[in-house]
């Protein structure tokens, strides 16, 4: 008897996910998937971390994905356990990162007599799912995972990955399981026309009143090398889009303004050009429609060249746009490191954020999930020692302790500083337990106003002036104020409350030297 021959259709499956890369479970399991989670103990290669909601799952899921290049994976139960997955989902698909979840499901027979759990799981995945499909057949459920591989693998026009969803009745994990099967390559991404390139190149050559923006794997080290020679060389600016999936950056870097968030400040900063090359990018918009303001930020002047998403071969059309302009990687303007002055007195979203410039290690990966305290980060780290930047793509918050999570696990080695507002925090709170479970080398740096502060200036922004006590208490986390140093200590992780830039400097020192997970409150 072969080693096959005695597999059920869940470890066929979960052998058929090892062997194509997909070897990082990020799971919430129920009585639908437990023969897939025995699966997990029968087949060497696939590691595990269990989340306490699965929207921790899926952002976890996104994280790994992002720093490791290859799909991640969550295993959801059912169609609610999927439904409370999918915010980070949504952000997973704005990114373009590449995810295969699993969701049990009831048995075939059991589908038909609508228990409690019954749904229309498919329906419930099809919104942030690029490919959904059902398995029908135990031996063919492998054939069926590989299938999800390929399509997490392929390009979207967000990026270099697709959100995957296979759906896994129970009789199909526990029935006769087929052989393992070895996912098909995904198609290449399409290189462009070499006429595209040359209208791209004509224009870049008019100089400053060009912008080359950019966004998906456009904004890697590579192709910001590459992309910061073309700007060097014809005096055309560069400019990402307002979230990024994954950017390099900090000394040995190109540097790459963002577009800001503040529908104003996004106006002014794109007024100035005649000619928006989109690469890798979508047309700017606003993340919201203000009375009596555009929904689209480009000014009326402005030429837009859609030149290429996130299924075009960004990496070569980079190297052909510098051909064609006579640019080389040793023409970018590249930045020093220039560390901030450590600051004194104070505690503010600026003077925390001059100490994370002055004390972030080499190498750390910094996790953005803060607009209105984190908008002094960016700047002041900057010159930083070189690290990579994960932010929140779609706009569904509660991303960051997750998010943090995967990328830790994915890279044990390197420290992960999760800047996390206090309101947004409290959507994944679970993450924390997950850390401290899997010694995830994460120190959360929670940015304390108390408030959703986001939303007290886009109630001005919106028109809706002079807001009342109730206005107001829906927008404030105090009354009772959170104890974040508690919360931690309630998930296994250890923690300090800083109410001056003296106390924070301190704190961070602690956590950036800690070995597992750390939380700091920072009272600003």
């Amino acid at each position: 008897m072969t080693e096959h021959s005695t597999m059920n259709g869940a470890e066929s499956l979960v052998r058929t996910l090892v062997a194509g890369g997909v070897d990082m479970c990020f799971s919430n399991p129920g009585t639908s998937e437990m023969h897939f989670v025995a699966g997990l103990d029968r087949v060497d290669g696939m590691g595990c971390v269990l989340c306490l909601f699965e929207g921790v799952a899926t952002g976890a899921a996104d994280g790994w994905a992002r720093m490791t290049e290859r799909p991640g994976l969550t295993l959801l139960h059912l169609g609610p356990g999927l439904g409370n997955g999918l915010a980070n989902l949504h952000n997973a698909k704005k990114a373009g990162t590449p995810i295969v979840n699993i969701v049990g499901e009831h048995t075939t027979q059991h589908l038909a007599y609508d228990a409690p759990l019954t749904s229309d799981t498919e329906g419930v995945a099809r919104p942030m799912s690029h490919w959904v499909h059902t398995g029908r057949s135990s031996l063919g459920i492998a054939a069926d995972g590989a299938a999800a591989i390929t399509a997490a693998r392929t390009a979207s026009a967000a990026g270099p990955g697709q959100i995957a969803t296979l759906i896994l009745p129970a009789d199909t994990a526990w029935g006769p399981g087929g052989v393992p099967v070895e996912p098909l390559a995904p198609p290449a991404r399409r290189k462009l026309d070499e006429a595209e390139l040359i209208r791209a190149a004509e224009a870049l050559r008019r100089g400053p009143e060009t912008l080359l923006f950019l966004g998906a794997d456009a904004v890697r080290a590579d192709a910001m090398a590459l992309a910061g020679a073309i700007s060097a060389k014809t005096g055309a600016k560069l400019m990402g889009r307002t979230s990024l999936a994954r950017l390099e950056r900090g000394a040995g870097h190109v540097p790459l303004p963002r577009l800001p968030y503040p529908i104003d400040m996004s106006l002014d900063a794109l007024k100035p050009f005649g000619t928006i090359i989109l690469f890798g990018a979508p047309d700017p918009v606003a993340f919201f429609g203000y009375p009596g303001k555009p929904s689209r930020l480009a000014p009326d002047h402005a030429a837009i060249m859609p030149l290429a998403d996130g299924t075009c071969d960004l990496l070569d059309a980079l190297e052909r746009l510098a051909d064609l302009v006579g640019a080389k990687p040793a023409d970018a303007v590249r930045a020093s490191l220039k560390r901030p002055e450590l600051p004194m007195g104070a505690l503010t979203a600026e003077s925390a954020a001059a100490a994370i410039g002055a004390l972030l290690p080499e190498g750390a990966i910094i996790i953005d999930e803060s607009i209105t305290s984190g908008r002094f980060t960016g700047h002041l780290t900057a010159h930083a020692a070189p690290h990579d930047w994960l932010q929140i793509t779609g706009g569904a918050i509660g991303i960051g302790p997750p998010l943090a999570l995967g990328a830790a696990v994915a890279c044990p080695e390197r420290k992960v500083v999760n800047l996390q507002a206090d309101g947004s925090a409290m959507y994944t709170l679970q993450a924390l337990w997950s850390q401290a479970r899997a010694g995830a080398n994460v120190l959360t740096v929670i940015w304390s106003n108390r408030s959703y502060a986001i939303l007290t200036g886009e109630l001005m922004a919106v028109g809706a002036s002079n807001p009342g006590r109730k206005a107001l208490d829906m927008l404030s986390l105090d009354n009772p104020a959170l104890d974040w140093v508690a919360l931690a200590k309630g998930m296994g992780v250890p923690g300090l409350r800083a109410a001056s830039a003296e106390d924070f400097i301190t704190a961070l020192r602690e956590g950036l030297a800690h070995e597992g997970p750390f939380l700091i409150e920072a009272l600003i």
